[in-house]
Protein backbone atom coordinates (compact mmCIF):
# COMPACT_ATOMS: atom_id res chain seq x y z
CA UNK A 1 0.00 0.00 0.00
CA UNK A 2 1.29 3.62 -0.50
CA UNK A 3 2.74 5.21 2.03
CA UNK A 4 0.58 8.17 1.42
CA UNK A 5 -2.69 6.28 1.77
CA UNK A 6 -1.37 4.92 4.67
CA UNK A 7 -0.71 7.85 6.52
CA UNK A 8 -3.70 9.63 5.24
CA UNK A 9 -6.17 6.96 6.74
CA UNK A 10 -4.40 7.45 10.13
CA UNK A 11 -4.55 11.16 10.22
CA UNK A 12 -8.56 10.16 9.57
CA UNK A 13 -8.56 7.36 12.59
CA UNK A 14 -6.49 9.46 14.90
CA UNK A 15 -9.66 12.37 14.55
CA UNK A 16 -12.03 9.84 15.19
CA UNK A 17 -10.13 8.16 17.86
CA UNK A 18 -9.44 11.97 19.57
CA UNK A 19 -12.78 12.29 20.05
CA UNK A 20 -13.39 9.19 21.89
CA UNK A 21 -10.47 10.82 24.04
CA UNK A 22 -7.93 7.69 23.20
CA UNK A 23 -4.38 8.61 22.90
CA UNK A 24 -3.49 6.58 19.66
CA UNK A 25 0.35 6.85 20.55
CA UNK A 26 -0.09 5.75 23.62
CA UNK A 27 -1.87 2.86 22.64
CA UNK A 28 0.45 1.74 20.22
CA UNK A 29 3.13 1.71 22.84
CA UNK A 30 1.17 0.06 25.31
CA UNK A 31 0.57 -2.79 22.18
CA UNK A 32 4.12 -3.19 20.90
CA UNK A 33 5.65 -3.93 24.66
CA UNK A 34 3.31 -6.69 25.52
CA UNK A 35 5.66 -9.90 24.60
CA UNK A 36 3.50 -12.93 22.92
CA UNK A 37 5.73 -15.80 22.93
CA UNK A 38 5.95 -17.82 19.61
CA UNK A 39 5.65 -21.57 19.38
CA UNK A 40 8.59 -23.10 17.85
CA UNK A 41 6.32 -26.62 17.70
CA UNK A 42 4.85 -24.70 14.51
CA UNK A 43 7.51 -25.27 12.39
CA UNK A 44 8.41 -29.09 12.57
CA UNK A 45 5.13 -30.26 13.40
CA UNK A 46 6.14 -31.20 17.12
CA UNK A 47 8.17 -33.58 16.24
CA UNK A 48 11.59 -32.09 17.86
CA UNK A 49 15.62 -33.20 17.47
CA UNK A 50 16.26 -35.90 20.44
CA UNK A 51 15.34 -38.95 18.30
CA UNK A 52 11.42 -38.88 17.82
CA UNK A 53 10.20 -39.70 14.66
CA UNK A 54 6.56 -38.66 15.31
CA UNK A 55 4.24 -37.12 17.63
CA UNK A 56 1.72 -38.98 20.34
CA UNK A 57 0.92 -39.62 23.63
CA UNK A 58 -2.76 -37.36 23.04
CA UNK A 59 -1.16 -35.74 20.05
CA UNK A 60 -1.95 -35.04 16.45
CA UNK A 61 -0.81 -33.10 13.73
CA UNK A 62 -2.91 -33.01 10.65
CA UNK A 63 -1.69 -32.48 7.12
CA UNK A 64 1.93 -33.25 4.66
CA UNK A 65 2.41 -29.63 3.09
CA UNK A 66 5.67 -29.33 2.25
CA UNK A 67 8.59 -27.68 3.56
CA UNK A 68 9.16 -28.79 7.46
CA UNK A 69 12.06 -27.76 9.27
CA UNK A 70 14.37 -30.84 9.49
CA UNK A 71 17.26 -29.63 11.73
CA UNK A 72 17.67 -26.79 14.25
CA UNK A 73 19.26 -24.20 11.37
CA UNK A 74 16.17 -24.67 9.19
CA UNK A 75 13.72 -24.02 12.48
CA UNK A 76 15.56 -20.99 13.33
CA UNK A 77 15.76 -19.98 9.86
CA UNK A 78 12.16 -20.24 9.11
CA UNK A 79 11.94 -18.47 12.47
CA UNK A 80 13.71 -15.47 11.90
CA UNK A 81 11.46 -15.22 8.23
CA UNK A 82 8.13 -15.33 10.19
CA UNK A 83 9.01 -13.05 12.78
CA UNK A 84 10.61 -10.36 10.08
CA UNK A 85 6.77 -9.96 9.13
CA UNK A 86 5.39 -9.67 12.78
CA UNK A 87 5.03 -6.56 14.85
CA UNK A 88 5.87 -6.04 18.97
CA UNK A 89 7.91 -7.88 21.31
CA UNK A 90 8.64 -11.35 20.59
CA UNK A 91 9.69 -14.51 22.73
CA UNK A 92 10.10 -17.94 21.37
CA UNK A 93 8.47 -21.05 23.43
CA UNK A 94 10.42 -23.67 23.31
CA UNK A 95 10.25 -27.65 24.14
CA UNK A 96 12.61 -29.90 25.90
CA UNK A 97 12.56 -32.17 22.40
CA UNK A 98 14.19 -29.06 20.77
CA UNK A 99 17.62 -30.11 22.45
CA UNK A 100 20.68 -30.24 19.62
CA UNK A 101 23.95 -31.69 19.53
CA UNK A 102 22.86 -34.44 22.22
CA UNK A 103 25.19 -37.27 22.81
CA UNK A 104 24.03 -41.22 22.12
CA UNK A 105 23.13 -42.97 25.26
CA UNK A 106 22.41 -38.79 27.19
CA UNK A 107 18.51 -39.21 27.99
CA UNK A 108 15.50 -36.29 29.15
CA UNK A 109 16.23 -37.17 33.09
CA UNK A 110 20.27 -36.05 31.87
CA UNK A 111 19.59 -32.77 29.81
CA UNK A 112 21.56 -29.75 30.32
CA UNK A 113 21.85 -26.15 29.22
CA UNK A 114 24.80 -27.38 26.58
CA UNK A 115 21.90 -29.06 24.28
CA UNK A 116 20.31 -25.68 24.25
CA UNK A 117 23.15 -23.59 23.75
CA UNK A 118 22.23 -22.56 20.46
CA UNK A 119 19.21 -21.46 21.33
CA UNK A 120 20.04 -18.87 23.93
CA UNK A 121 22.45 -17.73 21.74
CA UNK A 122 20.33 -17.43 18.77
CA UNK A 123 17.96 -15.58 21.03
CA UNK A 124 20.24 -12.79 22.38
CA UNK A 125 21.73 -12.24 18.70
CA UNK A 126 17.59 -11.98 17.98
CA UNK A 127 16.76 -9.48 21.46
CA UNK A 128 14.52 -12.13 22.53
CA UNK A 129 13.20 -14.20 25.20
CA UNK A 130 12.83 -17.42 26.16
CA UNK A 131 9.92 -19.54 27.43
CA UNK A 132 10.42 -23.55 28.58
CA UNK A 133 8.52 -26.63 28.22
CA UNK A 134 9.32 -30.12 29.75
CA UNK A 135 8.41 -32.54 27.30
CA UNK A 136 6.06 -35.53 28.34
CA UNK A 137 5.55 -37.03 25.52
CA UNK A 138 6.51 -38.96 22.36
CA UNK A 139 8.96 -40.84 24.55
CA UNK A 140 9.34 -44.77 25.07
CA UNK A 141 9.77 -43.91 29.16
CA UNK A 142 6.11 -42.90 29.06
CA UNK A 143 4.24 -45.54 30.97
CA UNK A 144 1.16 -45.82 27.97
CA UNK A 145 -0.51 -42.22 28.94
CA UNK A 146 1.10 -42.17 32.30
CA UNK A 147 4.51 -40.30 33.12
CA UNK A 148 4.57 -38.27 36.26
CA UNK A 149 1.53 -40.27 37.91
CA UNK A 150 2.76 -43.24 36.42
CA UNK A 151 2.34 -46.25 38.83
CA UNK A 152 5.87 -48.02 38.47
CA UNK A 153 8.25 -46.00 40.72
CA UNK A 154 11.25 -46.00 38.34
CA UNK A 155 9.05 -43.98 35.51
CA UNK A 156 8.08 -41.42 37.96
CA UNK A 157 11.36 -41.27 38.88
CA UNK A 158 12.56 -40.64 35.29
CA UNK A 159 10.45 -38.16 34.66
CA UNK A 160 10.67 -36.53 37.89
CA UNK A 161 14.51 -35.50 37.33
CA UNK A 162 13.44 -34.41 33.33
CA UNK A 163 11.36 -31.74 34.91
CA UNK A 164 14.15 -30.69 37.22
CA UNK A 165 16.49 -30.72 34.60
CA UNK A 166 14.21 -28.84 32.50
CA UNK A 167 13.97 -26.30 35.50
CA UNK A 168 17.49 -25.49 35.62
CA UNK A 169 17.89 -25.09 31.94
CA UNK A 170 15.25 -22.47 32.14
CA UNK A 171 17.15 -20.37 35.05
CA UNK A 172 19.71 -20.12 33.13
CA UNK A 173 17.84 -18.95 29.69
CA UNK A 174 16.97 -16.11 31.97
CA UNK A 175 19.65 -15.56 33.46
CA UNK A 176 21.96 -15.43 30.13
CA UNK A 177 19.44 -13.38 28.28
CA UNK A 178 17.89 -10.92 31.23
CA UNK A 179 14.38 -12.37 30.82
CA UNK A 180 12.78 -14.18 33.34
CA UNK A 181 11.91 -17.92 31.70
CA UNK A 182 8.31 -19.22 31.87
CA UNK A 183 8.53 -22.90 32.13
CA UNK A 184 5.14 -24.69 31.45
CA UNK A 185 4.06 -28.89 32.29
CA UNK A 186 1.65 -30.41 30.32
CA UNK A 187 1.55 -33.64 30.97
CA UNK A 188 -1.08 -36.14 28.81
CA UNK A 189 -1.46 -38.57 31.66
CA UNK A 190 -5.31 -40.10 31.63
CA UNK A 191 -7.45 -43.00 30.77
CA UNK A 192 -8.53 -43.58 27.70
CA UNK A 193 -11.70 -45.48 29.62
CA UNK A 194 -13.64 -45.06 32.82
CA UNK A 195 -11.18 -45.31 35.75
CA UNK A 196 -12.12 -47.48 38.90
CA UNK A 197 -9.34 -45.52 41.37
CA UNK A 198 -9.61 -41.34 40.21
CA UNK A 199 -7.57 -40.51 43.32
CA UNK A 200 -3.96 -42.31 43.68
CA UNK A 201 -2.83 -40.90 39.94
CA UNK A 202 -3.39 -37.53 41.67
CA UNK A 203 -2.09 -37.82 44.92
CA UNK A 204 1.16 -39.53 42.45
CA UNK A 205 1.03 -36.64 40.49
CA UNK A 206 1.00 -33.91 43.35
CA UNK A 207 4.35 -35.81 44.41
CA UNK A 208 5.67 -35.38 41.89
CA UNK A 209 5.18 -31.87 41.07
CA UNK A 210 6.50 -31.22 44.32
CA UNK A 211 9.79 -33.10 44.21
CA UNK A 212 10.14 -31.21 40.92
CA UNK A 213 9.69 -27.60 42.45
CA UNK A 214 11.48 -28.42 45.90
CA UNK A 215 14.57 -26.67 44.96
CA UNK A 216 13.83 -22.92 44.78
CA UNK A 217 14.98 -20.75 41.86
CA UNK A 218 14.94 -17.25 41.90
CA UNK A 219 11.86 -16.04 40.36
CA UNK A 220 13.64 -13.58 37.95
CA UNK A 221 15.48 -16.37 36.39
CA UNK A 222 12.26 -18.60 35.84
CA UNK A 223 9.06 -19.16 37.32
CA UNK A 224 6.54 -22.71 36.92
CA UNK A 225 3.49 -23.06 35.72
CA UNK A 226 0.56 -25.74 35.25
CA UNK A 227 -1.33 -26.52 32.40
CA UNK A 228 -4.81 -28.06 32.74
CA UNK A 229 -6.87 -30.00 30.37
CA UNK A 230 -10.25 -31.60 29.83
CA UNK A 231 -9.31 -34.33 28.08
CA UNK A 232 -6.80 -35.76 25.10
CA UNK A 233 -6.75 -38.25 22.39
CA UNK A 234 -6.36 -41.39 24.47
CA UNK A 235 -7.19 -40.02 27.84
CA UNK A 236 -11.04 -39.23 26.80
CA UNK A 237 -12.63 -40.22 29.90
CA UNK A 238 -9.97 -38.84 32.80
CA UNK A 239 -7.24 -36.37 32.56
CA UNK A 240 -5.18 -36.81 35.53
CA UNK A 241 -4.04 -32.82 35.99
CA UNK A 242 -7.95 -31.27 35.33
CA UNK A 243 -8.41 -27.80 35.38
CA UNK A 244 -9.41 -28.46 39.45
CA UNK A 245 -6.57 -30.33 40.47
CA UNK A 246 -3.93 -27.78 38.05
CA UNK A 247 -5.83 -24.42 39.40
CA UNK A 248 -5.83 -25.73 43.10
CA UNK A 249 -2.08 -26.75 43.28
CA UNK A 250 -1.23 -23.90 41.39
CA UNK A 251 -2.96 -21.78 44.37
CA UNK A 252 -1.50 -23.72 47.04
CA UNK A 253 2.01 -23.58 45.58
CA UNK A 254 2.09 -20.41 44.62
CA UNK A 255 2.94 -21.09 41.04
CA UNK A 256 1.06 -19.80 37.64
CA UNK A 257 -1.55 -21.48 36.19
CA UNK A 258 -1.75 -22.52 32.22
CA UNK A 259 -5.15 -21.37 31.05
CA UNK A 260 -5.38 -22.98 27.30
CA UNK A 261 -7.66 -21.84 25.09
CA UNK A 262 -8.30 -25.24 23.84
CA UNK A 263 -8.26 -27.41 26.91
CA UNK A 264 -11.78 -27.06 28.01
CA UNK A 265 -15.35 -27.48 27.21
CA UNK A 266 -16.14 -25.99 23.74
CA UNK A 267 -18.87 -23.53 25.12
CA UNK A 268 -16.49 -22.36 27.63
CA UNK A 269 -13.76 -19.51 27.20
CA UNK A 270 -10.94 -18.72 28.78
CA UNK A 271 -11.34 -14.83 28.47
CA UNK A 272 -14.23 -15.05 31.38
CA UNK A 273 -11.97 -17.02 33.31
CA UNK A 274 -8.68 -14.18 33.42
CA UNK A 275 -10.41 -12.15 36.22
CA UNK A 276 -11.26 -14.70 38.76
CA UNK A 277 -8.07 -16.78 38.45
CA UNK A 278 -6.05 -13.22 38.77
CA UNK A 279 -7.96 -12.31 42.32
CA UNK A 280 -5.96 -15.30 43.71
CA UNK A 281 -2.88 -15.71 41.84
CA UNK A 282 -0.34 -12.94 41.06
CA UNK A 283 0.29 -14.41 37.09
CA UNK A 284 -1.34 -16.85 34.46
CA UNK A 285 0.17 -18.29 31.28
CA UNK A 286 -2.03 -18.60 28.61
CA UNK A 287 -1.96 -20.80 25.42
CA UNK A 288 -3.27 -18.93 22.33
CA UNK A 289 -5.15 -21.53 20.30
CA UNK A 290 -8.01 -22.47 18.74
CA UNK A 291 -10.18 -25.58 18.95
CA UNK A 292 -12.70 -26.73 16.37
CA UNK A 293 -14.86 -29.02 18.35
CA UNK A 294 -12.64 -30.58 20.22
CA UNK A 295 -8.82 -29.62 21.37
CA UNK A 296 -7.20 -29.49 17.65
CA UNK A 297 -4.79 -26.33 18.14
CA UNK A 298 -6.07 -24.68 15.16
CA UNK A 299 -4.20 -21.57 14.04
CA UNK A 300 -5.38 -18.35 16.09
CA UNK A 301 -7.93 -16.23 14.13
CA UNK A 302 -9.14 -12.54 14.99
CA UNK A 303 -12.19 -14.12 16.80
CA UNK A 304 -14.42 -12.78 19.29
CA UNK A 305 -12.34 -14.95 21.64
CA UNK A 306 -9.50 -13.94 20.58
CA UNK A 307 -10.71 -10.29 20.99
CA UNK A 308 -12.22 -11.03 24.32
CA UNK A 309 -8.93 -12.27 25.83
CA UNK A 310 -6.63 -9.30 24.92
CA UNK A 311 -9.19 -7.09 26.03
CA UNK A 312 -9.36 -8.19 29.71
CA UNK A 313 -5.68 -8.31 29.57
CA UNK A 314 -5.32 -4.73 28.47
CA UNK A 315 -8.44 -3.18 29.54
CA UNK A 316 -8.29 -4.67 33.07
CA UNK A 317 -4.25 -3.71 33.41
CA UNK A 318 -2.94 -7.16 33.15
CA UNK A 319 -0.26 -6.76 30.87
CA UNK A 320 2.37 -7.59 33.60
CA UNK A 321 0.65 -10.54 35.10
CA UNK A 322 -0.69 -12.66 31.90
CA UNK A 323 2.24 -14.24 29.93
CA UNK A 324 0.97 -14.96 26.74
CA UNK A 325 2.24 -17.66 24.10
CA UNK A 326 0.58 -19.32 21.28
CA UNK A 327 -0.31 -22.87 20.98
CA UNK A 328 -0.94 -24.66 17.59
CA UNK A 329 0.04 -26.61 14.87
CA UNK A 330 -1.14 -27.06 11.53
CA UNK A 331 0.43 -28.76 8.76
CA UNK A 332 -2.17 -28.52 6.14
CA UNK A 333 -0.71 -24.96 5.17
CA UNK A 334 2.16 -23.12 4.85
CA UNK A 335 3.96 -23.59 8.25
CA UNK A 336 5.36 -19.60 8.67
CA UNK A 337 2.08 -18.26 7.37
CA UNK A 338 0.43 -19.88 9.92
CA UNK A 339 2.86 -18.38 12.46
CA UNK A 340 2.80 -14.98 11.18
CA UNK A 341 -1.45 -15.21 10.96
CA UNK A 342 -1.83 -16.07 14.29
CA UNK A 343 0.36 -13.69 15.75
CA UNK A 344 -0.19 -10.88 13.34
CA UNK A 345 -4.11 -11.53 15.11
CA UNK A 346 -3.15 -11.12 18.51
CA UNK A 347 -0.99 -8.08 17.75
CA UNK A 348 -4.11 -6.65 16.30
CA UNK A 349 -5.82 -7.94 19.27
CA UNK A 350 -3.95 -6.43 21.72
CA UNK A 351 -3.77 -3.28 19.73
CA UNK A 352 -7.68 -3.00 19.15
CA UNK A 353 -8.30 -3.59 22.70
CA UNK A 354 -5.15 -0.75 23.56
CA UNK A 355 -8.01 1.46 21.59
CA UNK A 356 -11.65 0.70 22.74
CA UNK A 357 -12.97 3.96 24.62
CA UNK A 358 -13.21 1.72 28.28
CA UNK A 359 -13.59 3.97 30.25
CA UNK A 360 -17.18 5.53 28.82
CA UNK A 361 -18.39 2.86 28.65
CA UNK A 362 -17.88 1.52 32.21
CA UNK A 363 -19.21 4.93 33.37
CA UNK A 364 -21.80 3.78 31.89
CA UNK A 365 -22.07 0.79 33.60
CA UNK A 366 -21.11 1.90 37.32
CA UNK A 367 -24.32 4.44 36.50
CA UNK A 368 -26.82 1.52 35.84
CA UNK A 369 -27.31 2.68 32.11
CA UNK A 370 -27.17 -0.56 30.55
CA UNK A 371 -28.83 1.10 27.45
CA UNK A 372 -25.51 3.24 26.74
CA UNK A 373 -23.23 0.60 27.88
CA UNK A 374 -24.34 -1.64 25.03
CA UNK A 375 -24.58 1.06 22.71
CA UNK A 376 -20.96 2.08 23.35
CA UNK A 377 -20.28 -1.53 23.07
CA UNK A 378 -21.29 -2.09 19.80
CA UNK A 379 -20.51 1.20 18.24
CA UNK A 380 -16.80 0.64 19.16
CA UNK A 381 -16.84 -2.42 16.80
CA UNK A 382 -17.12 0.22 13.64
CA UNK A 383 -14.66 2.52 14.94
CA UNK A 384 -11.85 2.64 11.82
CA UNK A 385 -8.95 0.45 13.41
CA UNK A 386 -7.44 -0.93 9.94
CA UNK A 387 -5.88 2.46 9.11
CA UNK A 388 -4.33 2.45 12.75
CA UNK A 389 -3.28 -1.36 12.46
CA UNK A 390 -1.64 -0.56 8.81
CA UNK A 391 -0.02 2.47 10.33
CA UNK A 392 1.23 0.45 13.26
CA UNK A 393 2.63 -2.32 10.55
CA UNK A 394 4.48 0.30 8.36
CA UNK A 395 5.68 2.36 11.81
CA UNK A 396 6.87 -1.67 13.15
CA UNK A 397 9.14 -1.65 9.12
CA UNK A 398 6.83 -5.14 8.80
CA UNK A 399 4.59 -5.44 5.76
CA UNK A 400 1.69 -4.06 5.74
CA UNK A 401 -1.35 -5.91 4.80
CA UNK A 402 -1.89 -8.91 2.88
CA UNK A 403 2.01 -7.86 1.28
CA UNK A 404 3.33 -10.70 3.96
CA UNK A 405 2.34 -13.55 1.75
CA UNK A 406 4.05 -12.44 -0.98
CA UNK A 407 7.05 -13.04 1.20
CA UNK A 408 5.86 -16.09 2.30
CA UNK A 409 5.26 -17.23 -1.50
CA UNK A 410 8.84 -15.81 -2.02
CA UNK A 411 10.18 -18.10 0.47
CA UNK A 412 8.39 -20.72 -0.53
CA UNK A 413 9.83 -21.02 -3.66
CA UNK A 414 13.37 -20.11 -2.52
CA UNK A 415 13.79 -22.45 0.41
CA UNK A 416 11.19 -24.52 1.70
CA UNK A 417 10.31 -26.26 -2.00
CA UNK A 418 13.54 -27.57 -2.05
CA UNK A 419 13.72 -29.40 1.32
Amino acid sequence: MNQDKIIKGYEYALEVFSEQGIDIESAMKITDGIAVSMHCWQGDDVIGFDGSDEVGDGLAVTGDYPGRARTPEELRQDLEKAMSMIPGEKRLNLHACYGENIPKGIDRDEYTIDYFQNWADWAKETSIGLDFNPTYFSHPKMDGNFSLSSRDQDTRKFWIEHGKRCREISAEFGKQLGKTCIMNYWMPDGYKDVPADTATPRILMADSLNKIMEDKIDPEYMKDSLESKLFGLGIESYTVASHEFSLAYAVKNNILYTLDAGHFHPTETISTKLSSVLQFLDEVLLHVSRGVRWDSDHVVLWDDELQNIMSEIVLNGYDKRVHIGLDYFDASINRIAAWVIGMRNSRKALLKAALTPIQKIRDAESAGDYTTRLALLEENKSLPFAPIWDYYCMKSGVPVGENWLINVKEYESKVLSLR
